[in-house]
């Protein structure tokens, strides 16, 4: 399903049609900006502003294999690509029609018939597993992993169902779909809808941007002096802490531990040492699957009988052999030195860019050893506490790039978990909260 909303235009249009209610528009004006709070800062931002910045859309062929969208996502340092076929070709996902146009012509040039994550791989993975297990033999993953991409879309939810969000969509109205627990959506930078404002089943754009959870969060996190009263409240008077956390045992086996996260349908797990019930345990490590995406396709066959700690230590000993390395003080200098941001988000092709154009070695090794870094946090133990306050877990995903933080108690047992859902979803109703008692209060 393509949702597109147009709330700006609507008003426009209402306002044009409307003009006896400018005199009235005018003396409520000062009303309004008392209304503004932190509901009117996230109902002014677009999420437009969130994508434009935002490297161009990482996408595979229907017809790639699934070991080479494995590798698409280890090279482009993504959990998610979209898949692309010929225009016509495919029904498309959930039933929409999501199209990339020629920009001079506006002849399509392309559909987009789903999305493919590191939860669909995760699941694959578990199928063999299981497939294996059956037969009493050992998982073929490169066998499993040479069926064409287009075939596992649809594993996960999110997968089948494009969601699409019109560039003047506001902050407010994404986070109302990012707190259902859909973690990205794509968002044309020139939508042909100018003026759609409901459910719309065909979207055609010269491009897309991939708006995910993590954007939103790092918004939260840049405008932490505007949005400071809800983010100076705690996890547990938000209630955004779940008491129920599955783990796995540190001496479980990789695909065991696929298979757990497959039937729960979750990305990340923490890793105890004792047994995998969970709450009331000593969190020691996270398993991800950033972990699976960082390990080659060939190296992960032999490694699926090791045990999660092992295979996170092969992975990292993997990720410190295979850094790029800095070009030499003869490369043409741009004046650009990249932040580890920007070295954090950059395709591998992208950073060797960098690499031959910048000759301050020194900045720029630094950059992409933070970048690096970061990536490694992703699968590390990142933990809150419930009476931590919204704005340092915020601060705490957004820093780390983790979707998840184990809540524990002050023994460090762990106590629950808390994902970018609902640190949305607790915003947002902050949000629309405040702005009740600020409308009552203007009314009376």
């Amino acid at each position: 399903m393509a949702q597109l909303r147009a709330p700006a235009d609507e008003q426009r249009q209402h306002d044009a049609l409307h003009p006896e209610q400018d005199d009235v528009a005018t003396e409520s004006s000062s009303n309004k900006k008392a209304r503004a709070g932190l509901c009117g800062v996230l109902r002014e931002r677009k999420v437009v502003e969130l994508a434009r910045p935002k490297r161009r859309l990482v996408e595979v062929p229907y017809t790639a294999t699934l070991a080479h969208t494995a590798n698409a996502l280890l090279a482009s340092r993504v959990s998610a690509v979209a898949v692309a076929a010929p225009p016509g070709h495919w029904i498309g996902a959930g039933g929409s029609m999501i199209l990339e146009s020629d920009p001079a012509t506006g002849a399509v040039r392309k559909h987009y018939i789903g999305i493919v994550s590191l939860l669909d791989i995760l699941a694959h993975i578990a199928d063999a597993g299981d497939e294996a297990e059956a037969d009493d033999e050992a998982v073929n993953l490169d066998r499993r992993m040479a069926v064409p991409v287009s075939s596992v879309i649809g594993h996960s939810l999110e997968g089948l169902t494009l969601w699409t969000l019109h560039p003047n969509t506001s902050v407010l109205e994404c986070m109302e779909t990012f707190s259902k627990g859909v973690h990205r959506a794509l968002v044309p930078l020139e939508s042909a809808a100018d003026n759609v404002v409901a459910v719309e089943l065909v979207e055609s754009a010269p491009g897309y941007r991939m708006l995910t959870q993590m954007d939103v969060v790092r918004f939260l996190r840049a405008h932490g002096a505007e949005l400071k009263g809800v983010l100076s409240r705690t996890l547990r008077d938000l209630g955004a802490v779940h008491d129920t956390v599955l783990a796995v045992a540190a001496g479980v086996k990789v695909i065991d531990a696929v298979k757990a996260m497959r039937a729960a349908a979750l990305t990340a797990v923490p890793v105890v040492l004792e047994d995998s019930t969970g709450k009331g345990k000593k969190a020691i490590e996270t398993f991800s699957a950033t972990d699976l995406r960082d390990c080659p396709v060939a190296r992960l066959q032999p490694w699926l009988g090791i045990s999660v700690m092992e295979f996170k230590k092969k992975v990292a000993e993997y990720r410190a052999s295979n850094r790029p390395a800095v070009s030499g003080a003869d490369a043409t200098f741009t004046g650009i030195v990249p932040t580890a941001e920007a070295a954090d988000n950059a395709t591998d092709d992208e950073v060797r860019e960098m690499l031959v154009t910048c000759p301050e070695e020194s900045a720029l090794g630094e950059a992409i050893e933070a970048a690096d870094q970061a990536k490694e946090q992703q699968s590390m133990l990142v933990t809150c506490s419930p009476d931590s306050t919204l704005g340092e877990a915020v601060e705490a995903a957004a820093e780390r790039h983790v979707h998840r933080l184990w809540v524990v108690d002050e023994a460090g047992m762990l106590a629950g978990v808390v994902s970018l859902t609902d640190l949305l979803r607790v915003v947002r109703e902050a949000a629309l909260g405040e702005d009740r008692e600020l409308h009552n209060m203007v009314a009376s």
